[in-house]
Formats: structure tokens, sequence, C-alpha cells
């Protein structure tokens, strides 16, 4: 069994706001491209872990369950910091993350509490790390934002062992989001 933990950055630190943003459309793509070649790596059953936070985690677990008809072997976990994670969150954004939770194989909280420190972020990182055996994350150096926690956190741990860390950054979005546009025109001409 192989495990990937997929997280990145938050929807508004790449100024999305709305699900149809063009730019949801691009990482979606890459995304999707990147599963695809860690599904088509080997058949053993693979598990998408991903979060709960509106941006990455969401489009992440959204690929995945577009992907799960062509790839049998991938199941896909969300996993909550604490209980009650999105309780200061709007009605709308309770809604979609309501709806992705029934759609994955698993979902739970890590700590069984609502949130009482930052104690309980560090323990998720930790069961993230200890729990899968690679990082895929939407997340450039360059331009630190909350992700810079985990990838922190990942690569402390990648110093002890044998702990893949692939990195999408603005480059590879860019080259995509190129790519799309020409997509598009070439459709629209014909």
């Amino acid at each position: 069994m192989r495990r990937l933990w997929v997280t990145g950055y938050r929807s508004y630190e790449l100024n999305v706001f709305k699900d149809d943003d063009p730019k949801v459309k691009v990482i979606k793509k890459v995304l999707t491209d990147h599963l695809k070649n860690y599904l088509e790596e080997d058949t053993e059953e693979c598990w998408l872990i991903s979060g709960p936070q509106m941006g990455v985690e969401r489009w992440a677990l959204e690929c995945g369950l577009d992907l799960k008809n062509d790839y049998a072997q991938l199941r896909l976990a969300l996993m909550e910091p604490y209980t009650a994670f999105d309780q200061r969150w709007n009605e709308s954004n309770q809604e979609k993350l309501a709806v992705i939770k029934n759609k994955v194989d698993f979902s739970a909280p890590v700590t069984n509490h609502p949130y009482q420190s930052p104690q309980q972020l560090r323990t998720y990182q930790r069961f993230m790390l200890t729990h899968t055996d690679g990082l895929l994350m939407v997340y450039d150096p360059e331009y630190e934002g909350k992700p810079k926690y985990d990838y922190r956190q990942a690569q402390r741990y990648q110093e002890q062992g044998n702990y893949p860390i692939s990195l999408i950054d603005f480059d590879e979005l860019q080259e995509t989001a190129v790519e799309y546009q020409e997509e598009q025109r070439g459709k629209n001409m014909e």
C-alpha cells in the first residue's frame, strides 16, 4: 500500500474566490497529471490523503474522485486536524466540505477535540508525515504562505529517512496555464 499526502496553498492565498476561476482548472490539471503519474507507477492500493482546507487540498480530493473510475487502486482520505474544523467557515464552505467528506473513502479528525491550541496542528503534521510515504505539494518556496509550515516539517522529516517531496511551483503552473490558453484558443478557432 502506498500513501501520498497532498496539500498546498489555501484558495485565498492564490487569489481564488470562486470555484469557476480559471486558475482552479489549471491547478486541477497539474494535480491530475501528477496523480496519474503516481498511480501509473504501481497497481497496488494507493491512498491519496489530504486535509479539509479550501484550496489545493479540496481540489486534490476532487481530482482524486475524478480519477477513481480509471484507477481501481485509488482510495481517498480526508483528515482534519481537530473536530469541528469548519465551525468558523460560512455555511456555503461548510456544505462544500460536507459534500467532499461524504464522497471520500475515509474521513476523520486527528484529534477528537475542537480547536484548543497550536499543538493540535503540530500533531496533525506529525500524523500526516508518519502515515504517508511522500508529499505532493502545490507550493513555491519563494512565495511561502501557510504551506511553509508543512513544507519545513516535511523537510525535517525527510532528513530522518526516505520521504520524497514533490513540489508544484508557480513556474509549472504558469507553463500549464499557457498550454491551457493555447488549447482553448485552438478549440475556439474550430
